[in-house]
Formats: C-alpha cells, structure tokens, sequence
C-alpha cells in the first residue's frame, strides 16, 4: 500500500512540474498589428514643402498664384536618401496645406502643381504618372529607398470656394480617392486641428467657421480610406489610430499611458493639451502619442531661418523626451526653393545621427546574467529573457505580484549613462512607476525614478561606475511584462 501510495504521489508531482504555466492574461486595450508596427518606427520625417516656400508664409491665404510655385532643382531622391541616413523609416509629404494648394494634378481643383512651372517636368519613374506630380516622386523615392510614405491632407483649404458647405466634404473625399487610388500602401494619414477661419474662398475674401466636431463627418470619411487601405494609421488630436501629444516641441509626458478615452476629444477641441500628452490609465482605446516639431522655427523654409535649425544636440535631447517616453518621433524638415533639403538642416541631422550612434553603440547588458523571481518558476519567463535580444520573450511575474526586482550583472565596472526599458505591449502597457539602482562603493544607489514604460522608456542618468544594476518595479496594473533592458 505504502508503494502504490509513493507512486501516486511521484506521477502527481511529475504531472505538476510539466504542467505549463499559462502566459498573463492581457490588460486591454491592446494596441493593433498595424500600430505594433508603428511603434517599432520610432522616428519619421514630415516635410512641409508647398507654396508657403516660396510666399515666406506659415500660412498662405489661397489666393496664390501658382506660378509661385517654381523648385530650381527638386529632387525627391536626395529628400529621401538624406532621411533614411538619418534613420527615419517613414515620410509624411503635406499633399495640401492650408492654402489648397495640391502637390499632384488633381482634376478637382485648378489649384495644383498641374499648372505651375513643375507641369512640364518629365518624370523619371516607370510609371511616369502625371507630369510634374510631386506626391508621385516623393512616394516613388520612399518605395526605392525602403521608407513608409505617408500623407497629409489639410481639411482646411482657403482656397476652395464651397468650403464650410456640404460640397466640401465631397471634395475633400474625392481627393482621398485620388491619392489613396495611386498609393494603397499609405503607412499614416495626417490632419489637424487648423479648421476655418478667414480666406480666399474663390474669392468671397472672408472668415468662414465651421463646426469642428461635426461638419467633416469623420467616421463615414475615414471608413472610405479603411476601404482603400485597410492598414492606414490616422492621426489627429483625438487619433483613432495615434494622437497629438498636446505640443509641437516634440515632447510627450514624463507619463505617457498609450490608452485615452476619445468619446468627447476631437481635432481642433480646447483645452486637451494634457491630457493628450500624457495619455490616460484607464483609457479605453490604444491611441499612443505622436510627437510632432520641426527642426526649424518655422514648419515652412524660409531663408532668414537659416542660422535657426536645430543643433544635432537638441534634436538628440527631443528624441530622449520622445522616442525615449514611449512615443514616436514625427520631426519636420522643410525642403528650401530649390527643392533640396538644405546643407544646414543636413548638417544638423548627420550630427544627431552621429550621436544616436555613439551614446548607443554598445549595450552594455546583451546576454549578460539576471537575477529575480519569475512566473510559476518556469523558464519561459525567466529574468533572462530582457536581455536575450530577442523581441519576443519577456520576464514576468505570478498574477498577484504587481511589484517585483531584477539584478542585471554586467560582466564588468563599467560607466553608465542610460538605461532603456521596454514592455511587452502586445499584453497591454502596465507598469505605473519603477526605480533604477546601481551598485557602488559596496551598496545600491538610487540613480533614477519614473512613472510609465510603455513601448520603450530612455533614463538618461547622471554617469556613474557599477557593474551591477536593479530594476524595481514599485506598481503596476497587473503583474509586469518587460521585454527589454539595455545599458549603455
């Protein structure tokens, strides 16, 4: 009896500890395969290059001529070429600005690059698509170089003579249908809060307003480009698919939650500004945040800006405060009148280049040994796991533990400079707050405490010498789920 006993209890605990533990459930919202993707961009150029160029405007009124419209020496490629050095993966082209001015010959409009000096450009695409027809170049260059394209396409436009009137909708719809026909692969649609005011308007020479919730019918507007393109991200304030982060300094909340609740938010709405740069916990929909500046005062070029642009150490302290708050990085960079990015502005982004190299050459923490609790003891969840390199394995913790510590033993003393974080978010973003220690003169010292991870969170910390460093975390909304940890 004594052996049939023993027995059973051996085939119980052999059963047990082959047993699986189950991952943690997911903490929704979640984010969508399309904003995964997104995210893992990091930084994208926007470039503002239109009539404004050549007016020296911010804004033009829409009643330019388009003669004005005259590049000496455009070349797409060269924008393009330049960006991808620098590390951007997308470009988001302003289509039309205010002004109404279209970049491709639209057959809706007189207002367009078809009649201005550009129309008897010859292409050199395959293609060969409309003369003169910038969108078309710019988006071939992003095909052949590798990078996403996107578009923006004002909803304001100062120019058309039925804008505030129904028949303005449908035109704006019909020019969607002409871009999103010639590009199906358009990574992001953009557009803003800039919404009436006065203008042109074929021209009445007035102040038109119009009802910023409402009068664009957004939801029926933006199902008809889902149709076209099923995977297009929508930016605006509100989102649906990423928002505004309440500035255009390029920088996202010290807390920075992915998720708000976007019932009562809408381009244009006052007064959200917070609340749209740091995100919302207990936000119902994965809206993250978008960070959007120019490397120039101005979002147009204007020559008296020249000895403005940018230093590569500013533009290295916004990627901190943006790619490294969990956001992306959506940094402008105007083309000049001869249709070129300028040699200053391509000065500045080789050097921000040359430092995102050299501060994050060497991580310091690559398959090095970590110590901790993990998940039902079973290895699939192990400590170790944040600093394999590999994007999909995670660390974490039974369900009930929503704090919990790590060790990262590096392989010797060395300076460190930064920390990078980064969670799992196909689970849901989690943690709430966390602390960073490293070992030195024989004890642990706080060298930095902050809120949210999300997608990748950059401590830059005051350099010091330790060989060894611990991550707590101090809350979260479940058990956490850390993908990543480098040094640096």
């Amino acid at each position: 009896m004594n052996k049939i006993v023993l027995f059973i209890l051996l085939f119980a605990c052999l059963s047990c500890s082959s047993k699986k533990v189950l991952p943690p459930a997911p903490i929704l919202p979640l984010p969508s395969s399309a904003q995964l993707a997104w995210h893992q961009m990091e930084m994208n150029a926007f470039v503002h290059f239109t009539m404004n160029t050549f007016t020296d405007k911010e804004w033009g009124y829409g009643d330019e001529s388009t003669k004005v419209f005259n590049p000496t020496d455009f070349n797409a490629t060269q924008w393009v070429s330049v960006l991808k050095e620098a590390g951007f993966k997308g470009v988001i082209l302003t289509c039309k600005h205010h002004d109404g001015f279209c970049l491709w010959p639209s057959k809706y409009t007189e207002h367009s690059v078809k009649n201005s000096p550009r129309r008897n450009v010859r292409l050199t695409s395959a293609t060969g698509q409309g003369a003169g027809d910038i969108v078309h170049e710019v988006a071939d260059a992003c095909k052949k170089e590798g990078l996403k394209f996107g578009i923006y396409l004002s909803p304001w436009d100062r120019n058309s003579k039925v804008y505030g009137s129904p028949a303005y909708i449908e035109y704006y719809r019909d020019q969607l249908k002409e871009l999103f026909s010639q590009y199906p692969d358009v990574f992001e649609m953009w557009f803003d809060g800039a919404n009436g005011g006065d203008g042109f308007y074929g021209g009445k020479r007035e102040a038109r307003k119009i009802d910023g919730r409402n009068y664009y019918d957004w939801p029926v507007t933006l199902d008809l480009v889902r149709k076209m393109d099923p995977e297009v991200i929508f930016f605006s304030d509100a989102g649906p698919g990423v928002r505004w982060a309440g500035n255009e300094n390029g920088i996202a909340g010290e807390t920075n939650w992915c998720t708000i609740t976007p019932d009562t938010l809408y381009a244009g709405k006052a007064g959200i500004e917070k609340l749209l740069n740091e995100g919302s916990e207990n936000g119902t929909r994965w809206i993250p945040a978008e960070c959007d500046v120019s490397i120039r005062p101005g979002w147009f070029y204007h020559i008296k800006e020249d000895s403005m642009v940018k230093t590569p150490e500013q533009l290295f302290e916004i990627y901190l405060k943006s790619v490294g708050r969990g956001a992306v990085l959506l940094l402008n960079i105007p083309p000049d009148r001869r249709g070129l990015i300028n040699e200053n502005d391509l000065k500045s982004l080789q050097g921000f280049r040359k430092i995102l190299d050299e501060e994050f050459k060497t991580n310091l923490a690559l398959r090095v040994p970590v110590k901790g609790e993990f998940r039902g003891n079973d290895e699939t969840y192990s400590p170790g796991n944040i600093t394999d390199g590999k994007d999909e394995t995670y660390w974490t913790l039974d369900d009930d533990n929503v704090t919990g510590n790590i060790e990262i033993e590096l392989t010797n003393v060395r300076k460190v400079k930064y920390i990078l974080l980064q969670e799992s978010i196909k689970l849901g973003q989690r943690v709430k707050s966390f602390s960073i220690e490293a070992w030195t003169d024989h004890h642990w010292k706080k060298v930095a405490e902050a809120t949210t991870i999300g997608y990748k969170r950059i401590l830059k910390i005051d350099p010091i010498e330790t060989d060894k460093i611990r991550l707590t975390i101090l809350a979260s909304k479940a058990c956490p789920v850390i993908s990543n940890v480098e040094v640096y």
